[in-house]
């Protein structure tokens, strides 16, 4: 059974794809649309770090699977999905959440796809933790583990080929993106204009986020605009390195 859970992520992105096909040959999913896959940020459980994937593209892998019920039933998934032992869903280390992969039992020969929507198992040797409704499928709530294979699907959608609607996967690729750097928040609007004057001063693009939450409204102070996130990361640490220690890359 799954020990601990990871604090869940902060920093939500559009993923890039790139096509990839794969038709599913065992039992479906729940059709319930993916959650949106968060950009993969190191995260801590106990003295341990974990620095998740940001592809799944050609992931395979071999170990022990174990599944997790009604202690966690209810609960906070790292996604910010609440758990559902009902739905076909796992947790994993590092692929990217909202990642599908498909589950094979090396000890009966079943199989289950599943989406990943949460952080785990924490427990030395096993690889995946299923809900409880996708080890019933495969066998494996009697006895609590089993030596599985998983591989890396992507992220659904249906496609038409010969006039026929079909399940593809695309892969999730965090390199790709509509990216920009916030370099801060207000809830005065005019400390928020003073700061974006201040960018434009030097830097190309700066505007701000009109942003309303529960606690009210808030003035999101931005800059630029990157297709590619190794390219916003780059302009991140010139912010930070001219005076602004809170710039972060963000999805627009």
């Amino acid at each position: 059974m799954r020990k601990a859970t990871a604090a869940f992520f902060k920093l939500h992105i559009t993923a890039g794809v790139c096509a990839l096909f794969f038709l599913i040959s065992c039992a479906a999913p729940d059709n319930k649309p993916p959650a949106r896959p968060r950009y993969p940020k190191p995260y801590k459980v106990g003295k341990q770090w974990y620095h998740p994937k940001r592809d799944a593209v050609g992931f395979r892998q071999r170990g022990i699977a174990s599944w997790y019920g009604e202690d966690f039933h209810g609960h906070r998934t790292a996604s910010g999905e609440i758990y559902n032992m009902h739905a076909m869903t796992a947790a994993h280390k590092t692929l990217p959440l909202g990642t599908y992969v498909r589950v094979h039992n090396l000890r009966n020969g079943k199989k289950v796809v599943v989406r990943i929507n949460d952080r785990g198992p924490f427990v030395r040797g096993r690889i995946i933790d299923l809900s409880r409704r996708a080890a019933k499928r495969i066998g494996l709530v009697g006895p609590g583990t089993a030596p599985v294979e998983i591989v890396a699907l992507g992220i659904p959608k249906q496609v038409t080929v010969n006039g026929k609607i079909r399940r593809t996967f695309d892969t999730i690729n965090y390199d790709v993106g509509d990216f920009t750097i916030q370099v801060g928040a207000f809830r005065e609007k005019e400390k928020a204009y003073r700061l974006k004057e201040k960018l434009s001063q030097r830097y190309k693009g700066a505007y701000i986020a009109k942003y309303q939450s529960s606690g009210g409204i808030f003035y999101r102070v931005r800059v630029g605009r990157w297709m590619s996130l190794a390219q916003a990361r780059r302009y991140e640490r010139i912010l930070e390195a001219n005076g602004y220690p809170d710039a972060i890359v963000v999805a627009r």
